[in-house]
């Protein structure tokens, strides 16, 4: 009977939802957008042109692994245990993580799926792997180095002990800390340990040289602080890393020093820091000096060094994250650029020393204030070798924050993640504070496609796989506010396959024209126009509009132009956007952040204010037609409502707009329908205003009424109680209100503690109480063919759907073991029953209650592409070659680690296929002769049987090759001796002729 009259009272005759039945109310998991938490590792591969983030362990779960490919191509792997990801590397067609569990995972990237794990016997400190190798060397507390085989999943037979032990018997913890591969010669490996390194040779299996920095007294290293040089000093290594030909390495040490060692004569070529040189030297000063005198300035530690290399890998840098003074006003990462590196046989000493003592350059990459780069991943623009940093166009940093940036190497310049990174990526790059949704219409959206001139894609590599295209009007088109002020607007989907993938962006500081001061508080676009309102914290108001940008690739001169209470800022749009969501119109500071914030289809643009003002704006002019404050307003406590009494609430309390909504339809008592706007409060009071056009061709508002809700409003819906659409101020009513259109509507009103239909602008209606829970969130939302509904989210952890008009509860389900419930007030609830809501500090889950029932599944996207080979590993050079460096190949090592029992791998299978396809095809296309025939009648076993003996053979082939080669570069080097002492004796001898007369 309740349910009756809550009809009658609200003036709606018909069941609104007679059609909603609670089988309908299940709900699907649809998408996740967003990092679920601090990013911990990141990992790129040229060849595939994929990114890989793994995230940290929390309290909203295990960290997790995600593998970002072009547009919206996205696949997230789960490690076996909760754990936090710490390194990642791509291995060809494997992805390989080590955890902070000393787990390793290796994920298929062809499959989509974990292949293995395998728990190591001891804790690891590093791993290594090489694209062209089945192998990976994992770096033991213990100081052992262990090979595992990706191809067979199992430990191989091969082991290196401890080497350091024969150096320093007496040390008890002796930890690699660091392994890597020769660059162009694989059979050679830098084992970094914590006292020092140690070059290790494969094919002798046994180590070549060591090499520890040791500072004498008087030298001060890395150390700034004097008093700390006056005894002998070993600094802990930190990092190692190869020149990109191999002819130095590289030791980095917990006193920030940066020692590059001759790998031949085991010596130290130069100590230095990143501002200091020859630090290993007694009696050097270091210039890092505190801000006062007296004083020093502490160091950062040294967290990542790569060398890089430009195409010609003799022309390279060093590319430092850490190291630099900690009193520094720029922070970021140091580029150290060399040039052209030394001909080592034929350059002197002081050559090399002079090579890295004065780079040719020396420069910043600046990041974010406050924050330190932690890691770094290059983005090479086609190869894998040189250890990911040959050739690189992008660096892809890492703060301490957890936040990434993206800058072009080497200049350092930011790069913008839109339509650069996958939208994920874009909520902690940086940080997205707040989100907005706009219904806006397909055919509207497909047009929205921006032109922004902009770098080569950063992401290449992936096939997005196919998805239903469902026949929504509307597109859900999400708006994420960051915290540097930029704003990102893209369709976040239904589900379905988005048809304009494409990101729009609007720079908050540069419409402001400063730097400081612009985070957002709330944001509004509208679904027709594309216009989009942005409310700042600082109280002004920002309307961006589509246009062509006239100033394309210049910078014009600012010029403040101010009218109708509004400053035009039309140029300030950023140069490289040639089209787009381009700034507008201003309005300076009101009084306090903006509360709430409404953009119209039918270019009117209403927020509030903390300081209870509001301002309505019309785009037309554009013009300020109307600003107030809310106390001018103020009605006295008698209460026209039956609801419960709110004694708590007082005028005396603060009060500002908490909900906004223009709507078209009869107030009471009136026989014809105006565009209407209502204000909602914190305070529970509704403010009804009515636009109406004036004799100047503008428009006027006029206040219509004031009603009590008594509760904080969270949502305003106006709609038809003939019909139960929506009845908001839309074109197409707005445009029929000249030829008489009435809209028959209701308000909806909800509010933390009910809800109320009634006819506005007064307060008779039926109304509901939430008895159990408070209300965060609502809409309402039609179904088709079903009829409408409200849905909100209640403090209970629940999403519930209500009737209208009768306001009963048709079904519940419970959503707080997904979203974070302390987050539901920021969670939106679309028209079309999707709810977008935060997980995660970093990550949002997109959810619809009217589905069936099914979770989040794996996404089916593709990531590998056979087609994508990985180029030929680098070698040595001839001059090399020639000196006796005894050259091992990829498939050597196939052998010296795996044994010569091990069976071969499915890359060798999948080549031997190929060569004997090919070797087939050459034999069609050929007179058949006797060894000819005799192949071919050869099976396709014993073909692979006799390629491995032959393989066992060329090993020991090219033992006794080396053996000699060396033996004749032995005899050719005394050849050459005794032809120049002949050749120094005759001339000596002719010159004596001559001056004797002879």
């Amino acid at each position: 009977m309740a349910h009756f009259l809550r009809g009658k009272q609200a003036g709606i005759q018909n069941d609104l939802s007679a059609g909603l039945t609670p089988d309908l109310f299940m709900l699907d998991q649809v998408a996740r957008y967003g990092i679920n938490s601090q990013i911990g590792a990141l990992a790129y591969d040229p060849v595939q042109s994929l990114l890989a983030v793994g995230t940290n362990e929390s309290k909203y779960g295990s960290g997790q692994i995600y593998v970002f490919g072009q547009k919206r191509v996205s696949v997230v792997f789960n490690v076996p245990r909760q754990a936090s990801i710490r390194s990642l590397q791509f291995c060809a067609e494997k992805l390989i993580s080590l955890d902070s569990k000393n787990d390793i995972s290796i994920f298929s990237l062809q499959m989509r799926k974990l292949l293995t794990s395998y728990a190591p016997p001891g804790h690891v400190t590093t791993v290594v792997t090489d694209p062209t190798l089945d192998y990976m060397l994992i770096g033991m507390q213990t100081g052992d180095v262990i090979a595992y085989d990706l191809d067979r999943q199992g430990l191989a037979p091969f082991k290196i002990p401890n080497l350091w032990r024969e150096r320093s018997p007496r040390s008890r913890i002796l930890p690699v800390v660091i392994l890597a591969l020769h660059p162009r010669d694989i059979g050679t490996l830098l084992i970094g340990y914590s006292e020092g390194a140690v070059i290790f040779s494969f094919k002798q299996n046994k180590p070549l040289s060591f090499f520890q920095y040791e500072l004498q007294p008087g030298a001060p290293g890395g150390q700034s602080d004097p008093s700390s040089a006056s005894g002998v000093r070993t600094p802990k290594l930190v990092q190692a890393v190869w020149h990109p030909t191999g002819t130095f390495f590289l030791t980095g040490h917990e006193d920030s020093s940066l020692v590059v060692w001759d790998p031949k004569t085991g010596k130290v070529i130069m100590a230095r820091t990143l501002f200091d040189t020859n630090v290993d030297q007694q009696g050097s000063v270091t210039g890092t000096f505190g801000s006062t005198p007296g004083t020093f300035s502490l160091k950062a530690p040294l967290f990542r060094i790569s060398w890089c290399s430009k195409q010609n890998p003799e022309d390279t840098g060093l590319l430092i994250a850490g190291g630099a003074p900690t009193n520094l006003p720029t922070r970021g990462l140091s580029f150290l650029d060399l040039g052209q590196t030394p001909v080592y046989a034929t350059s002197s000493w002081q050559v090399l020393s002079d090579y890295l003592e004065k780079p040719r350059g020396q420069h910043t990459l600046a990041t974010p204030p406050n924050v330190e780069v932690v890691d770094f991943c290059l983005v090479p623009r086609t190869s894998p070798h040189f250890a990911g940093s040959h050739d690189p166009v992008a660096i892809i940093a890492l703060l301490d924050s957890g936040e990434i940036v993206t800058l072009s190497f080497p200049s350092g310049h930011p790069i913008t993640p839109t339509n650069q990174l996958h939208a994920s990526l874009t909520f902690v790059h940086p940080f997205a504070n707040t989100i907005a949704l706009a219904d806006v219409n397909r055919t509207r959206w497909l047009g929205l496609t921006e032109k922004r001139s902009h770098g080569p894609p950063i992401l290449k590599g992936g096939a997005e796989a196919t998805y239903p295209l469902k026949r929504y009007e509307n597109r859900n088109v999400l708006q994420t506010s960051h915290a540097d002020g930029m704003i990102r607007i893209w369709d976040a989907g239904h589900g379905d396959e988005i048809e304009n993938e494409d990101m729009l962006q609007v720079d908050i500081a540069r419409a402001l024209g400063r730097t400081s001061d612009v985070a957002v508080t709330q944001t509004s676009m509208s679904g027709a126009t594309g216009e989009l309102g942005v409310g700042l914290k600082t109280g002004e108001i920002i309307v961006f509009r589509w246009d062509r940008n006239h100033n394309y690739g210049r910078e014009p001169p600012r010029n403040k132009i101010e009218a109708f209470g509004l400053e035009t800022i039309k140029d300030r749009a950023e140069p490289g956007v040639k089209e787009g969501l381009l700034p507008f119109t201003l309005l300076p500071r009101q009084g306090g952040a903006v509360t709430a914030i409404k953009m119209s289809d039918v270019g009117f643009l209403a927020a509030g204010f903390e300081d209870n003002n509001i301002a309505i704006i019309d785009l037309r002019g554009p013009a300020l037609i109307h600003e107030s404050h809310l106390q001018d307003y103020a009605k006295s406590n008698k209460r026209s409502s039956i609801r419960r009494s709110s004694s708590y609430r007082t005028e005396s309390k603060a009060e500002w707009p908490t909900a906004i909504e223009f709507g078209v339809m009869n107030l009471d008592g009136e026989d014809y329908s105006s565009i209407l706007l209502f204000i909602g409060t914190n305070q529970g009071r509704l403010v009804t205003f009515k636009i109406l056009p004036s004799s100047t061709g503008g428009y006027n508002v006029k206040l219509a009424g004031v009603s009590n809700m008594d509760d904080k409003v969270i949502h305003i819906s106006p709609i038809s109680a003939d019909t139960g659409k929506p009845a908001y101020a839309s074109q197409s009513a707005v445009a029929n209100l000249r030829s008489g259109l009435t809209v028959n509507g209701v308000l909806l009103v909800v509010t933390q503690g009910g809800a109320k239909i009634f006819k506005p602008a007064t307060t008779k209606g039926a109304n509901k109480t939430w008895n159990d829970s408070l209300c965060d969130s609502a809409n309402v939302v039609q179904i088709l063919d079903h009829g409408v509904g409200l849905v909100g989210l209640f403090g209970d952890g629940c999403a519930k759907s209500y009737s209208l008009p009768a306001l009963k509860e048709i079904a519940s389900t419970k959503v707080d073991h997904i979203l974070d419930i302390r987050r539901f007030g920021d969670a939106i609830i679309s028209s079309t029953g999707d709810i977008f809501g935060w997980t995660r500090p970093s990550e949002i889950a997109v959810l619809n209650v009217w589905g069936a029932g099914l979770d989040l599944t794996q996404s089916q996207d593709n990531l590998f592409n056979p087609d994508a080979l990985i180029p030929p590993r680098p070698t040595i050079s001839n001059i090399q070659w020639i000196s006796g460096t005894q050259y091992v190949t990829p498939s050597d090592m196939d052998l010296l680690i795996g044994g010569p029992d091990r069976p071969p791998s499915k890359r060798m299978m999948e080549q031997m296929r190929s060569e004997e396809q090919q070797r087939r095809n050459e034999a069609r296309s050929h007179p058949v002769g006797l060894a000819t025939s005799t192949s071919q009648n050869e099976g396709y076993w014993a073909y692979m049987q006799r390629q491995i003996q032959e393989r066992t053979e060329k090993l020991n082939v090219m033992g006794d090759s080396m053996d000699k080669l060396e033996e004749s570069s032995s005899g050719w080097a005394d050849d050459v001796n005794k032809f120049v002492s002949n050749q120094k004796k005759k001339a000596v001898m002719g010159l004596i002729s001559s001056k004797l007369g002879f």
